[in-house]
């Protein structure tokens, strides 16, 4: 007679492999979410370039600065307000008046209402 062999992984197999999945996952996971934070910071960076672009854009066109985000996008000179990366909604933008208080308008310019900083080390609010 033989004996009756079983087929499937003995406990001593089932665990290696899990040591080795998670080793694997610690290193791979810090990696993942660094390459998360650097991704927004340059989706911010654009944000922000396209933002303070259209300001320029409806200062030289109307001679004053808008009085809103909301006000661009409704003059069209955006399809719509962006959404900060970090805060993750479009009303945490930082509007800076003109410094000049002859010159009409509200928004100057624009910074993150996000905390934190960035891998440079600089406020998320200074950029």
């Amino acid at each position: 007679m033989t004996p009756l062999r079983r087929r499937g992984f003995t406990l001593i197999e089932l665990l290696v492999v899990m040591a080795i999945i998670a080793i694997l996952l610690t290193i791979a996971v810090p990696r993942y979410f660094a390459h998360v934070d650097r991704a927004r910071e340059a989706v911010l960076r654009e944000d922000l370039a396209v933002l303070r672009d259209a300001i320029d854009k409806y200062y030289g066109d109307r001679g004053r600065y808008p009085a809103s985000l909301e006000e661009l996008v409704t003059q069209r000179y955006l399809r719509r307000v962006p959404k900060d990366p970090f805060t993750e909604t479009d009303t945490s933008w930082q509007v800076l008046p003109p410094p000049d208080s002859s010159v009409k308008g509200e928004v100057y310019d624009v910074h993150s209402g996000a905390p934190g900083q960035g891998a440079d080390g600089t406020e998320y609010s200074r950029w």
